[in-house]
């Protein structure tokens, strides 16, 4: 089976399913976001880790040691993406070459300097207009030595012009299938090269606004597979333009499989996820919070009164929705605490362990000769059972939330779950952020309780 016949065979499958849920289709959508945009901008030489894209994308937070301008292209990236989308789904609307130039702007965020080198290959310097066609000549050495230049400023206006029309035509026509007219769209604007940056990704913006707009997933290029891109690339250089066509056929297919999951229900981490994974645990385990505090008890109760106390309380709250769909409900509160040594405490409300903590933390401060690092608060768990449901359709759910104060960062996961988050002390937070975190939180206590209920 080609990758034609693969595509249209998924395509049809996927067909005769029931409509993808709404919570599946927010997790299908969050995967793309984040795997389009972190790819995109890696193949270009961004720097954040997949972990840090997530965090600033979806909690709107900076870690790890980067020019700001990494932070601020990747945020304008993810517009860029969200608004091609927006444009695909307008059946009524055709792409226009003000567009393509907004894009630019879009992800360029502003004008900036850049390194780069004189048509003879001399280094030099160049100020980088944005939304604007390129205003001195690009080019690119091969893996040869040789140097292939794009086309030139002048042409440049008379070729996009040209490139438009026909994709134009082509769309009226409707002789190409969406993939081939999205490569080959890609392919046409990349040997242009209209900007004098951002050409990579708004190729990929545009192949992927073709795609969306017949209703067909995103293509992610991943950053790990740059050498074959390029390879693909370099065939349709030589006239092998099916070379490129079929690679990014290859792309489409895992982009339907990972919607075909989604849509059944199933897992859709792939496995390039656990490589992503254990990238940030080594880097996290190599000190990435090297140059922020360490854990004084004095940050620590910081910590539990600007946001851990914020975090139960509302969670608590949200979570009594599901109590009168049992007969029983059982709450606890632990407490380790370092005093001398380790205990644990049990309390059996919040205002118990509210109460507790707070007069701790008064007795710290009342105390001048003692030091800091000698009383700790080093975990805080919230454990709560619906036990005998009303209708004996559900079992009986635990589920445990934790925080645990780790030597320069602490982590707030609700256990057994793929909801976890990790802060450096340092942190500080919003009322929109803390939300964000209570929301995802609930979110994965619903979803317990709903695996645990029968069809």
């Amino acid at each position: 089976m080609n990758e034609n016949e693969k595509i249209d065979s998924l395509i049809k499958e996927l067909s005769l399913l029931p409509g993808i849920s709404n919570e599946n289709a927010r997790k299908l959508e969050a995967k793309f976001r984040l795997e389009f945009n972190f790819n995109s901008n890696h193949i270009e030489g961004n720097t954040l880790t997949y972990g840090e894209t997530k965090l600033l994308l979806i909690f709107d937070k900076t870690e790890g040691a980067h020019d700001m301008r990494e932070f601020e292209e990747m945020k304008a990236h993810d517009v860029a993406y969200r608004w091609i989308k927006e444009l695909a789904e307008d059946k009524s609307y055709m792409l226009i070459e003000r567009d393509i130039k907004q894009l630019n702007q879009i992800i360029l965020v502003r004008p900036f300097w850049k390194e780069a080198e004189t048509p003879d290959g001399q280094a030099t310097r160049r100020q980088i207009q944005v939304g604007e066609y390129k205003q001195h000549p690009n080019s690119v050495r091969l893996q040869n030595g040789e140097i292939f230049h794009y086309a030139s400023p002048i042409d440049t206006p008379m070729a996009m012009h040209e490139l438009m029309d026909w994709y134009y035509s082509e769309v009226d026509k409707k002789e190409l299938r969406p993939v081939e007219l999205a490569a080959i769209l890609h392919y046409k604007f990349v040997l242009i090269h209209p900007f004098d940056d951002g050409n990579g990704r708004i190729s990929r913006l545009l192949m992927n606004y073709v795609l969306l707009s017949n209703d067909l997933p995103p293509v992610i290029i991943k950053s790990a597979d740059k050498k074959n891109y390029l390879n693909a690339l370099n065939q349709a250089d030589t006239g092998n333009l099916n070379a490129f066509v079929k690679y990014i056929a290859q792309q489409l297919i895992w982009s339907l499989n990972l919607q075909l999951k989604a849509t059944k229900g199933e897992s859709i981490e792939d496995d390039d996820d656990v490589y992503k994974q254990v990238a940030l645990f080594k880097k996290e385990q190599l000190n990435i919070y090297n140059n922020k505090p360490i854990k004084t008890f004095e940050l620590v109760t910081k910590v539990y009164r600007n946001l851990i106390s914020k975090v139960i309380i509302d969670l608590e709250h949200k979570v009594t929705v599901f109590d009168d769909l049992f007969e029983e409900v059982q709450t606890k509160y632990y407490l380790k605490f370092t005093q001398g040594k380790t205990k644990e405490e049990l309390f059996d409300n919040l205002y118990s362990l509210d109460t507790f903590i707070n007069t701790e933390i008064d007795n710290f401060y009342n105390l001048d000769v003692l030091n800091s690092t000698e009383i700790n608060l080093n975990a805080i768990s919230w454990e709560k059972e619906f036990k005998s449901s009303i209708n004996e359709k559900i079992a009986n759910t635990r589920f445990k939330v934790q925080i645990i104060f780790e030597k320069r960062s602490f982590i707030i996961e609700l256990y057994n779950t793929s909801e976890v988050f990790q802060f450096p002390y340092v942190q500080n937070f919003t009322e929109s952020e803390i939300t964000s975190i209570v929301n995802n939180l609930y979110k994965g206590v619903f979803e317990k309780i709903q695996a645990n209920t029968q069809k």
